[in-house]
């Protein structure tokens, strides 16, 4: 995909971002790249390459972002109806000692199991099998599943499993093949394929290096195992942005970004189905970051602009750069992006036309705009009225994609003549007058209706 180059300006202050993160940081080698309406639009790499190799081609370990992939092969499984996230993990995986948590809440890490496996740190240590995994899980039970966000490693370590369990194959072959080469993801992999980076860690007080061992994951592979590079990182943030390429559904995708479990105490941060939900200066960004000895990675998307930054480093911690701008300012900043040019339509159906304008829920008043598709919005003018849009599900019939109207039908009641005469949300009664009198409103009305004269 094509799209307009970025303004010189622009340019200059996105490369001078990643060239602060890189020397501030200390970093080995830096790759960062943004995403707009699915295109890598701006790509920066800073520090040392070895000869003749594209930077962009340099494989790096992406960690935890492993998990979004595998999260992706989960709900695939749910909407082919093998599964349902409200399943117990233990219908479907034996031998766990959570096998009462279902799997949303390991998905949303709300299960309230522990974040490591018992024994060696897992990051550096050769991977164990199911069985040595069995045996390391043994004492996972931290705390009442759903009370609150308790990161866990080990909940993907089981979700990995329940994959290979209903495919039959390996958790990485079933990512590869439904998920990465539907979305011509071809450089990343489950392990290195070169060219890939050495992972460092980088002394904190003299500017020397030391490379880090890298391990085979085994069982806990699906939480942190791929290896991957910033094109192919870019195509992973037009997917979270809308861009699913037939290997979701949209409505399934909507799903695993929308916020389920709140992290702190601010609601800044949440947690989707193996998203992460963040909402910062008036923006909400869905993506996750990765690190694993040696390496550090991250992917946000702003899903109402289409708009990602995706960045892959082989540093096992960077020295903070404060004061560093973000990505998503300059572009706000440099290149705004301008409203949709608005275009009339040559005609809508009657039916529908019908439906705009003012509606009343007692003498709360709203306005149903008739939006392209058939959608429908309703706004807000006084009272208590929800705002919501609504989606067509059938004649007469939408539902409710927002706030207290969300899931709930909008039905269309008519009169003889096909004039709408009420709508009904989810029982809420509205009608084209405060209150009006007839036999609609529940429980009636006072007698003799609004005074008049």
């Amino acid at each position: 995909m094509t799209a307009p180059a970025l303004l010189p300006l622009t340019v200059r202050r996105l490369d001078r971002i990643t060239a602060t993160l890189q020397s501030t940081g200390r970093i080995p080698s830096l790759v960062t790249g943004v995403v707009r309406d699915g295109a890598l639009v701006h790509s920066c790499a800073r520090g040392t390459f070895a000869q003749g190799v594209d930077p962009l081609q340099q494989q790096y370990r992406i960690g935890s972002i492993t998990k979004t992939f595998v999260a992706v092969a989960v709900v695939r499984l749910r909407d082919a109806g093998r599964l349902r996230l409200t399943d117990p993990i233990g219908d479907h995986v034996s031998g766990t000692p959570f096998a009462d948590r279902t799997i949303a809440e390991l998905l949303t890490h709300t299960a309230g199991i522990a974040a490591e496996p018992a024994g060696p740190w897992w990051e550096r240590s050769p991977g164990t099998d199911r069985e040595g995994l069995r045996a390391a899980m043994a004492d996972a039970v931290r705390e009442r599943q759903g009370r609150y966000v308790h990161y866990s490693n080990l909940g993907f370590a089981v979700l990995g499993e329940l994959v290979e369990r209903l495919t039959g194959r390996a958790w990485h072959e079933v990512v590869a093949d439904e998920v990465l080469a539907p979305l011509g993801m071809a450089r990343t992999s489950a392990a290195p394929v070169a060219p890939f980076a050495t992972g460092y860690a980088v002394h904190p007080y003299a500017d020397v290096l030391l490379p880090e061992a890298v391990q085979g994951t085994g069982a806990m592979g699906p939480a942190g195992q791929l290896w991957s590079t910033i094109p192919d990182l870019a195509r992973w943030a037009a997917f979270v942005a809308g861009d699913t390429g037939d290997v979701l559904s949209t409505d399934s995708l909507e799903e695993m970004c929308e916020p389920v479990a709140v992290m702190d105490g601010d609601g800044s941060r949440s947690r989707g189905l193996g998203f992460e939900v963040v909402r910062e200066r008036g923006r909400v960004l869905v993506g996750h970051g990765g690190s694993m000895p040696g390496f550090q990675a991250g992917v946000r998307v702003e899903r109402a602009t289409s708009t990602g930054v995706v960045l892959t480093l082989n540093a096992t911690t960077a020295t903070d750069a404060p004061g560093v701008e973000d990505p998503f300012d300059v572009l706000d900043d440099c290149e705004p992006r301008l409203p949709e040019v608005w275009a009339a339509r040559e005609s809508v159906p009657s039916g529908l036309l019908d439906l705009t304008g003012a509606w009343f829920w007692g003498t709360s008043e709203g306005v149903l705009h008739l939006l392209p598709n058939g959608w429908l919005r309703l706004d807000t003018v006084s009272g208590m009225m929800p705002p919501s849009r609504f989606r067509p599900t059938g004649e007469d019939t939408w539902v409710g994609l927002e706030r207290y109207f969300r899931g709930e039908t909008l039905r269309v009641h008519r009169d003889p003549k096909g004039v709408p005469r009420h709508l009904d949300i989810g029982t809420f009664v509205l009608t084209r007058r405060p209150y009006e009198p007839g036999n609609v409103i529940p429980g009636g009305m006072g007698e003799g209706g609004w005074p008049t004269t």
